[in-house]
């Protein structure tokens, strides 16, 4: 819709209807699981019996009729959880980036048969529910190690359930993510300016490192901040291929089937709140780069 147009009133009024339910929709939920968070009860969902912050540093017993609460600070399991879920989405988010980097080059520097084909085939994993995606690479993954060790003896641990497995299963997917992201932006890059550096005498590595990725960086970054997410916040695939050392998902959900606690809430906020500081910190440094590019063009005698 063209913004300049003039509209009825009742389109005009039917379009703020539909943005304030859509926010409503998208936000309520979340901030009722905030304020939940700081409820002096043992359940997470109303009524409000007052203000506690025991559900965060709340330690073995504290007085009051709620009786024995463990905070999150103080709960051991969940941080473990935590933790781990940080180390598999880092591994998540390297593998994805280095790959999908080399994919972007290879779809859009390199003519080859079958080009086309394997772009298609690399969006396969997007449109597969998690589920059998986990389940398929659980499959494949259990016979490539029983049949390695019934031919050659070889135990191959990385290929049970646990966390090699997990970041397997997740990578999968999340490179395609990262592929179309980095790919998006270097299919805009100037090839003049490689050429030129080549026609000055620069090597192969010294553009690659000089003039390439840093035109690629805020691409590798979201790449990298949508890997991390993506991966940390992964709960369809990671159920069927986790193994002792559960990550923060899979141990919420077992906690919420014995029952729902506000510990739960508590890590819900703290989750929140590091997601919004991220989105903050790359959507500032993305403005930071758009204005210097700017500075710098005006100041560029070429432009004057």
């Amino acid at each position: 819709m063209i913004p300049s147009l003039p509209r009825s009133l009742w389109l005009r009024a039917g379009t703020a209807l539909y943005g304030c339910a859509f926010f409503v929709f998208l936000f309520v939920p979340l901030l009722v699981v905030a304020v939940f968070a700081f409820n002096d009860a043992p359940y997470p969902a109303p009524p409000w019996r007052g203000f506690t912050l025991d559900w965060f540093v709340g330690s073995n017993r504290t007085s009051g009729a709620a009786g024995a609460r463990v905070g999150l600070l103080d709960d051991g399991p969940l941080l473990a959880s935590v933790w781990t879920s940080i180390v598999v989405a880092a591994w998540v988010t390297l593998l994805s980036v280095l790959v999908g980097t080399a994919n972007a080059f290879l779809l859009e520097r390199t003519r080859f048969v079958g080009k086309q084909a394997l772009s298609l085939l690399m969006l396969a994993p997007l449109v597969v529910p998690g589920v059998i995606l986990g389940i398929s690479i659980l499959a494949l993954a259990s016979r490539a190690a029983n049949l390695a060790d019934d031919l050659w003896g070889l135990e191959l641990d990385f290929l049970r359930p646990g966390l090699p497995l997990v970041v397997l299963g997740q990578f999968s997917y999340i490179v395609s993510i990262a592929t179309l992201t980095i790919s998006a932006r270097l299919r805009r890059f100037d090839l003049a300016l490689e050429e030129a550096a080549y026609n000055l005498g620069a090597s192969r590595a010294a553009v690659l490192w000089t003039i390439t990725l840093p035109y690629l960086r805020p691409s590798l970054i979201g790449a990298a901040a949508i890997s991390f997410l993506m991966s940390f916040e992964n709960f369809n695939t990671t159920l069927m291929l986790v193994g002792s050392d559960a990550p923060l998902t899979v141990m919420m959900y077992g906690r919420m089937r014995e029952g729902a606690s506000p510990v739960l809430n508590a890590v819900s906020l703290l989750l929140m709140l590091a997601s919004a500081a991220l989105a903050l910190t790359l959507m500032r440094g993305d403005d930071g780069s758009t204005s210097s590019r700017r500075r710098s063009s005006a100041t560029d005698p070429s432009n004057l």
